[in-house]
């Protein structure tokens, strides 16, 4: 019995060992299944994702290939019809060239009938000059040599008076030659001397501290400005111009005088009419002050000595303008002139600086005195300087007296340069163009002048002439004829230069 028990025991271990594996791989089957069925889901699943993004991105790259060639094909139709326009502007610039072309051909057959026209015509013009050339000479009864001979005769003698007339007229320029040799001279001296330039005015304008004095000055009822106009002789304006107020008057030296008043008056604060009148009294001895101090001065500079109603007449000279020139400073820069033309030629320096330094003493006096100034000031210079040359250069320096001497001369050269140098004086421009315009019209009356212009501030004129209408001897019997005109009906200084031009132009073109 015992080993009929192993042997069941050792078969049942072994059955057991069987089913056991067998349940075992059974169990690892099922499992093994079981992953198979969900690797094969997610593979299922993946392919229909993959499928389904290769779906979308052949979707999107059909949609960017549409779009792409959309873009291509509006790029080529822009393209195509910039071309069409460049090719439309080209075919008619290509016409319009044509027309040109065609054009300038047809002026050319016409300037070529033209030309031919032209040579007929010039031949028929001289086959009728011989024809009436002879008639002449038949009517005259001499050959056109002769009458060629008696016009060269006539105009010979035209040409000897004419000759003569300029004769005359260098002849008298001759007494002239010590002022042009003293142009050296006078430039030198115009360099040497400058003068500041003074703008001549009628009205003062005095600054105010602010708007509130303008009514002190007028006062109640106006009793202040009235003060102030009877007491310095000036017109007081108190208008809308801000912080400021205008003194008019004529008199140069009255208007300073109710400039220094005001001034004083604005600073003191009290204003009424005894004190308008104290400041004016004040005011008017300040300017006498200042007056005296300025005749002083000039005579001092120059080292002159003069008697103190002249030195104080000199010194009213500084509130005195005239065309804008102040006339203290013109007189002085005529002494000191007058000096230097002086010392070239050998006279007296004092007496021609003097001489200069008076000669518009007479503009110092009120107008009330009758007579020009240069007969004032020898009326003036007559009471209180005792030498006969300064008398004599002051009256005569405008050339008003019978005789004129050296002095006059010296003191006139030395006034022309101080009041013709540029800037010194101010000149219409009215006056001026009007001067330009009569003179390019008295050229442009004559026939054959195609323009005329006048130059160098009117002491030329040029004028361009037709040339077939004028030839060379005729040119030279226009500016004869132009300067006759010229001589009889304008007034000028110096001379006046008479160009006439005759020019002939020649023009082709290369082609």
């Amino acid at each position: 019995m015992g080993g009929v028990e192993y042997i069941a025991i050792f078969f049942s271990f072994i059955i057991g060992a069987v089913f056991g594996g067998l349940a075992a791989f059974l169990s690892r089957r099922m499992v093994f299944n079981r992953q198979l069925r969900i690797a094969e889901r997610k593979a299922a699943r993946m392919v229909a994702e993959a499928r389904n993004e290769s779906k979308n991105v052949l979707q999107e790259a059909q949609e960017e290939a549409k779009r792409t060639r959309t873009s291509a094909d509006s790029d080529y139709r822009e393209r195509r019809g910039e071309q069409q326009r460049q090719e439309n502007r080209l075919n008619q610039k290509s016409e319009t060239l044509d027309r040109k072309l065609e054009g300038v051909e047809q002026r050319e057959r016409n300037l070529t009938n033209k030309e031919k026209e032209i040579e007929t015509t010039r031949s028929q013009l001289g086959e009728l000059k011989d024809k009436q050339l002879k008639q002449l000479e038949l009517i005259s009864g001499m050959s056109s040599m002769e009458a060629r001979q008696i016009l060269l005769d006539t105009m010979e003698v035209e040409m000897q008076q004419e000759a003569s007339r300029r004769l005359h007229q260098w002849e008298s320029k001759l007494k002239e030659e010590a002022d042009e040799k003293a142009q050296d001279i006078l430039a030198s001296a115009i360099q040497r001397s400058a003068s500041d330039i003074v703008t001549e005015t009628t009205v003062s304008v005095v600054p105010l501290p602010n708007d509130e004095m303008k009514g002190r000055l007028i006062g109640r009822e106006g009793r202040n400005i009235r003060a102030l106009e009877q007491a310095t002789g000036v017109d007081l304006i108190i208008d809308d111009t801000p912080e400021a107020v205008t003194l008019s008057s004529f008199d140069p030296v009255r208007r300073e005088i109710a400039r220094v008043a005001l001034h004083r008056l604005i600073l003191d604060g009290r204003i009424h009419p005894a004190r308008i009148e104290e400041m004016a009294v004040k005011a008017k001895e300040e300017v006498d002050a200042d007056i005296q101090n300025a005749g002083e001065q000039a005579a001092l500079q120059l080292g002159v000595q003069l008697h103190p109603e002249l030195v104080k007449l000199l010194g009213r000279l500084k509130y005195r303008t005239s065309y804008g020139q102040n006339a203290l400073e013109h007189s002085m820069e005529v002494a000191y002139l007058a000096g230097m033309i002086a010392s070239e030629i050998g006279a007296n320096v004092n007496t021609a600086k003097k001489v200069g330094l008076l000669h518009d003493v007479g503009k110092a006096v009120d107008r009330e005195v009758e007579g020009t100034h240069a007969a004032i000031g020898a009326d003036l210079v007559k009471q209180w300087e005792k030498s006969p040359e300064v008398l004599d250069g002051v009256a005569e320096h405008h050339f008003e007296t019978g005789d004129v001497g050296i002095w006059g001369y010296i003191a006139s050269a030395a006034d022309a340069i101080s009041s013709a140098r540029p800037g010194a004086r101010r000149e219409s421009l009215d006056s001026y163009l009007k001067r330009l315009k009569a003179l390019e019209d008295i050229a442009d009356s004559f026939k054959g002048v195609e323009k005329s212009f006048a130059i160098q501030a009117g002491r030329e004129v040029r004028i361009l002439v037709k040339p077939e209408s004028i030839d060379d001897l005729g040119a030279m019997r226009l500016a004869r004829d132009i300067v006759k005109k010229v001589e009889e009906t304008l007034s000028y200084p110096g001379q006046i230069k008479v160009t006439v031009i005759r020019e002939t132009r020649a023009i082709d073109y290369a082609k």
